[in-house]
């Protein structure tokens, strides 16, 4: 694997770190709306369940969240109907990139898009021409205190695909259907540690950019962030 995308967890620090809250909490309630129509359950409904730890992480409120997944399942009949989009683009300098976006306005999510994406040199692509790029994976992110081999085998065991020690901190792959068992085994095997679960989008063909490309795809990166539609980007940059 290329690796976790820098950009999904640059914006969820950010989100967490905002004083105001409102853009992400808004965000997060459309995404826990587009998970909640495969069930409310979220011992059975991982992506609900992801997306409601998230929401709970950041101090999203109970009433929201449950809101939320009235509106999802169907229970809310006043509330507009939402979609979800995995747009496919082209960065600065020939990079893969994969938009994930959740609106109620299709066309008009589309058009501010590619406004987007032309004003730093990017452009949308046809669809199938970026996304077989990318694999979907389960990722756990915890600290690295207490942290040994021993315990490596034992995730491993578990169905972990690779691990990653960085400096203060690890992180795990998995399978999308076995992020949340392997998530528990992990808390239960370091109880009393802050660990966060998350799906992901990997990219099997990493790109180094040249100095002026990362400074105009971080732009971009900015830009799509601000957009209240845009739930994460994922791309194929080293």
């Amino acid at each position: 694997m290329s690796g976790h995308s820098k950009w999904a967890k640059v914006k969820y620090q950010k989100a967490v770190n905002d004083p105001k809250k409102g853009k992400a909490f808004s965000k997060l309630s459309a995404l826990i709306s587009i998970a909640a129509r495969d069930g409310k359950d979220i011992e059975t409904n991982s992506k609900l369940r992801v997306a409601v730890e998230k929401a709970k992480e950041l101090g999203m409120p109970k009433d929201n969240i449950e809101k939320a997944i009235k509106r999802g399942a169907g229970e809310l009949k006043e509330e507009k109907n939402l979609e979800e989009l995995f747009c496919e683009a082209y960065g600065p300098g020939g990079s893969a990139l994969l938009i994930h976006a959740i609106t109620d306005n299709k066309n008009r999510t589309l058009a501010e898009l590619r406004h987007l994406l032309q004003t730093y040199e990017s452009k949308m692509a046809e669809t199938g021409s970026v996304r077989w790029m990318f694999k979907e994976v389960g990722v756990i992110f915890f600290p690295k205190t207490n942290w040994n081999d021993d315990f490596s085998l034992k995730i491993i065991e578990k169905g972990a695909e690779e691990i990653k020690e960085k400096e203060e901190e690890i992180i795990v792959y998995t399978s999308p259907q076995n992020l949340l068992p392997l998530k528990k085994f992990i808390e239960e095997l370091l109880p009393d540690t802050q660990i966060t679960a998350e799906f992901d989008f990997i990219s099997q063909q990493p790109l180094i950019l040249s100095e002026a490309d990362k400074t105009q795809i971080e732009k971009l990166f900015e830009a799509l962030e601000d957009h209240s539609d845009i739930e994460g980007v994922y791309s194929n940059v080293e």
